[in-house]
């Protein structure tokens, strides 16, 4: 009985690191860039944009199609490295679990 008493603390605690991890993913944050500079998207969270600067030199006319292009691009670029923080946050808190597939649980990368 003492094993599964400490299997079940180590279970607690583990549930409470990856409460820890989720909090702090919604606080994480990453930057993306394209056009060499000329657009920059920032993410926070869950991918939540909480900033777009565009270059003065993109707003001229016929320039849409271009700027819109760059955004998306600069987008898939902070959502990369947001994702790849969230990753690491988590494996983290998942610590020797990490990579386990253990029947009924999810996957924690």
């Amino acid at each position: 009985m003492k094993d599964l008493n400490e299997l079940m603390k180590q279970a607690q605690a583990m549930q409470q690191k990856l409460q820890d991890a989720q909090a702090r993913m919604a606080e994480s944050s990453a930057e993306g860039t394209s056009g060499g500079g000329l657009v920059t998207v920032a993410l926070k969270g869950a991918g939540e944009i909480t900033r777009i600067v565009i270059d003065d030199s993109l707003m001229a006319p016929g320039e849409g199609e271009i700027l819109a292009d760059l955004i998306v691009a600069a987008h898939a670029d902070a959502r990369r490295k947001l994702d790849a923080v969230n990753a690491e946050l988590m494996r983290e808190a998942a610590g020797p679990m990490a990579g386990m597939n253990i029947p009924g649980m999810p996957k924690l990368f």
